[in-house]
């Protein structure tokens, strides 16, 4: 599968390359993305009430930017609001195609399973005391205590004692050392949630344009989180390629394929009856194969886009390692 050309795209490409995931909504803006959200709510019922949804967005907006009483702004460069918006429209996406699948969720339902998508990484997120080092130092542990931060705020949210419950097994879905099977969902409904947020998680961060150039950015997060054998950030490509075979399994099987919801979503919503998701994936591992394979190219000139590779080097003073 080719991979499309790694160039800023054009205002018009956006307008007519509807197959593009990246060109149909602003990625870059966290509004276009909530309105977006709201949009596909209204597809899935048409009286849908949005206001639950956008008191979280609005928390976690204000919680990623430093603008909570508390805590410290998001400072870890791949698991940031970026991402948790990636993963909150992934989450819509594959709700709105559960529910054209026949899959049937409440308003209610629906809602936990947006806040599970914006809560999901908030154990990253240092408290105003914590001066040392970034989020990223929370790595190991931060699934769980992204599910004590849901219950520490359940109030705000309007969290019943069950719902809480349910939550912190939907969050712990995100963790890939998770035995999803051994979890004791309350109903089959919160199973299934759990395993569609796990899905957004994982298929949003794989299918960002721009996920070869963020790995550089995690590779560093796992360095302060003391996490992985990795000899330098090329190792650390390298070992994404199994990666990415180690996720497609963990999609098909351990996730019963609920990425599949995003077809009839795009079908619907797009008019485009393929997952792009998955296409964009799949383009990203052959484009790092790619790249990799060849000893004569330098990675830092091939992951261009957005002058994200160069800002890596920048930060962490990273020398090239081919």
């Amino acid at each position: 599968m080719a991979e499309p050309p790694r160039t800023n795209t054009s205002s018009k490409s956006k307008i007519f390359d509807k197959r593009q995931l990246a060109t149909l909504v602003d990625m870059d803006s966290t509004e276009a993305v909530h309105k977006e959200v709201v949009h596909i709510l209204g597809l899935i019922n048409p009286s849908f009430d949005p206001n639950p949804v956008q008191m979280v967005f609005e928390f976690t907006v204000d919680l990623y930017k430093g603008h909570m009483q508390g805590y410290r702004a998001c400072n870890t460069d791949y698991h940031n609001l970026h991402h948790i918006t990636d993963t909150y429209l992934a989450m819509a996406r594959l709700l709105h195609g559960a529910q054209l699948s026949g899959e049937s969720l409440s308003d209610r339902e629906i809602v936990l399973g947006l806040t599970g998508a914006l809560m999901h990484d908030t154990g990253m997120i240092q408290e105003s005391h914590d001066t040392e080092g970034t989020g990223a130092k929370y790595t190991p542990e931060h699934v769980m205590l992204s599910m004590d931060f849901i219950a520490k705020h359940a109030e705000i949210f309007y969290l019943s004692q069950q719902e809480i419950a349910d939550l912190r097994d939907m969050i712990l879905c995100t963790d890939l050392l998770a035995d999803i099977p051994a979890i004791d969902f309350s109903t089959p409904k919160i199973e299934l949630l759990g395993k569609i947020l796990a899905t957004a998680d994982l298929i949003a961060q794989m299918a960002d344009r721009t996920y070869l150039e963020k790995l550089l950015f995690l590779y560093q997060e796992f360095r302060e989180a003391e996490m992985g054998n990795f000899k330098n950030e090329i190792d650390f490509l390298h070992q994404t390629l199994d990666f990415f075979e180690i996720s497609a399994k963990r999609f098909r099987e351990t996730l019963d394929n609920t990425s599949r919801y995003m077809v009839p979503h795009f079908k619907s919503r797009w008019g485009i009856d393929e997952n792009l998701y998955i296409l964009s994936l799949e383009n990203q591992r052959d484009f790092l194969e790619k790249i990799l394979k060849d000893k004569n190219i330098s990675i830092y000139h091939e992951l261009k886009r957005n002058d994200l590779a160069q800002k890596a080097r920048s930060k962490y003073g990273i020398t090239p390692a081919e």
